[in-house]
Formats: C-alpha cells, sequence, structure tokens
C-alpha cells in the first residue's frame, strides 16, 4: 500500500479501495487515482474494520479480506452513506457475504419508507442479480442509522444528513486511539435546495470540528460547477474551506468526477494545496487514490 501524511504514527489505518464517483471508469487515464467507485477501509488498533459505502472499491476490498481470514472470519461493520448506485453497487460481489462464520452488519439511512434491507433484496433479486440477499452463507443484519451514536469495541459513530438529493449521511468515526475522521461523500457545500435547517452550516462545522481527517466530495472544479448546481456535489476548493473552518488537520480529495483522468485530478490537488497554504495553518491536502493509506 501507497501511504500519505507519512509522519503519522501506523496506529489507526484509512485504506482507500474506490474513489472515484458516479460511475466505475477503468482505463488508461485513470491508473494512479483508480476507477472504481467509493469504498474506504477503516481499522483502528484493536482490530475493529469499518467499511465505509460499498461502491465497486469493495470487490477488492473483499477478496484482501477474505484471503487474509482467520478461523474466526470477518468481521465488519459496512457504513452505507445513501443507496445510489454508485454506494452500493459492489456489496453483491464481497466476497465475506459467501462465506460460512463471517459476522457482518450493513448501515445506512432509510430512504422515505423504503428500508435499507429492502434496498439491498432489490439489490440482489434474480432479475437483475442470480444470488439473493436471503440464500447469503455469511451472518449478515441490516440496520438503520439513526439520532444514536454506533458503538463498538472502541469506535463511536456519530452521523448527520448533508445536502444531496435522497437522504444522505455524513459518518464521524472516533476510534479507541483517540483519532478520529469524518467521512462526506455526495455532499453539495453551496447551491442547490435541500431539506436540512437554517443553521446546516454551522452544525456541519461543528460535526466536522478538528478531526484528524476529512474525506469530502471535491468532484467538481469552480469552472465545472456552475453547470452542475444542484447535482449535490462540491468543488475541491470549497472542501478546503470546510477543512479550514472546521479545523481539520488533513484533507483527502474524494469522489472524484468521471471525467477527470490522472491529470486533470494531479492538477486539481495541486490547486487545493495552494488555497489551504493561503488559509495558513497546516492544513495537509491529499488527492484519494487507490491502494493509497494513510494512518492517523
Amino acid at each position: 500500500m501507497r501511504s500519505a501524511f507519512p509522519g503519522a504514527s501506523a496506529v489507526t489505518s484509512v485504506t482507500f479501495w474506490g474513489t472515484r464517483g458516479t460511475i466505475p471508469t477503468p482505463g488508461p487515464h485513470t491508473t494512479r487515482y483508480g476507477g472504481n467507485t467509493a469504498c474506504v477501509e477503516v481499522r483502528d488498533q484493536t482490530g475493529q474494520l469499518v467499511i465505509l459505502d460499498a461502491g465497486t472499491g469493495i470487490r477488492n476490498l473483499g477478496r484482501h479480506l477474505q484471503s487474509r481470514a482467520g478461523p474466526e472470519g470477518v468481521h465488519a461493520d459496512i457504513l452505507v452513506s445513501h443507496a445510489h448506485w454508485d454506494h452500493i453497487q459492489g456489496l453483491p460481489y464481497f466476497a465475506p457475504f459467501f462465506r460460512k462464520g463471517n459476522v457482518l452488519k450493513v448501515w445506512g439511512p432509510k430512504q422515505g419508507d423504503v428500508g435499507m434491507e429492502a434496498i439491498l433484496k432489490s439489490l440482489m433479486q434474480p432479475v437483475v442479480f442470480p444470488v439473493p440477499l436471503e440464500a447469503l452463507a455469511a451472518t449478515l443484519e441490516v440496520r438503520h442509522v439513526d439520532s444514536e451514536p454506533i458503538t463498538g469495541r472502541g469506535c463511536t459513530i456519530t452521523s448527520m444528513r448533508v445536502r444531496h438529493p435522497s437522504v444522505t449521511l455524513a459518518y464521524r468515526l472516533r476510534l479507541s486511539d483517540g483519532t478520529s475522521l469524518v467521512y462526506v461523500t455526495d455532499d453539495e457545500l453551496t447551491g442547490g435546495h435541500y431539506d436540512v435547517p437554517g443553521d446546516w452550516r454551522k452544525r456541519f462545522v461543528e460535526f466536522v470540528g478538528d478531526t484528524d481527517l476529512l474525506i469530502h466530495d471535491s468532484t467538481y472544479t469552480p469552472e465545472e460547477y456552475p453547470r452542475f448546481a444542484g447535482w449535490g456535489h462540491s468543488t475541491f476548493a470549497e472542501s478546503v474551506e470546510l477543512a479550514l473552518e472546521s479545523g481539520a488537520k488533513r484533507l483527502a480529495l474524494f469522489h472524484h468526477e468521471p471525467d477527470h483522468g490522472d491529470g486533470a485530478v494531479d492538477e486539481i490537488a495541486e490547486r487545493a494545496r495552494e488555497i489551504a497554504a493561503r488559509g495558513g495553518g497546516r492544513l495537509e491536502v491529499v488527492a484519494a487514490a487507490e491502494n493509497l493509506q494513510i494512518t492517523l
């Protein structure tokens, strides 16, 4: 695994398995940052495994986990931000689903009256996938995220609704070693019209707080954004401004636009670092890439 921010100590690791938004984009122009859609692995010092979103990147993560699983099997919590295709389309191909002894929990928000389990069943019904959800060999539990924190062995997870079509959640993870990360994909920081309170921005800045790592939707450049206002995504400049305002220590630009090849993402990362430098402080910025590992 490649590492970013190499001065950090290896206690909690964050590994990117899919960083692309909207649709997978494999090919020669996306080899460095990757073409798989959203999936991030978080593992703390106790060994607790949390998986953020289940885009196509979760397929490679599943193969990796299964190849290294001991006799106790794979135990993981999968947090789904929302049910758009690029955040759930990898679940039917997640290898640990098909191995007895694995214990998996899938968490996510309801979409109106439609629960997460119903969404997953529709994703794996015979007309679109040969193996139904009920036939999986692993022990699977599907739960809804509500106002109560999710607690694990040493990890506490809170959530907040963000500005995106459909009910979409940001997650804040407080790990056993005291470090934290905030995962925000598919979030329109300005523009559009969304069912959120008038003080949403203030509350959101507090939610992000002085997190050790902010992973945030940075789909567009400022020049591109006017054509896509209201589509539910932010610019890299807005992500940097949020990180500076909230006091985040590090920022990973995420949910790369499918038409942005490696060269375009390189340029975006450089421009983001320039904004961070002008803003003062010591914010570190990296563009998320498949197989990139960050230690907290």
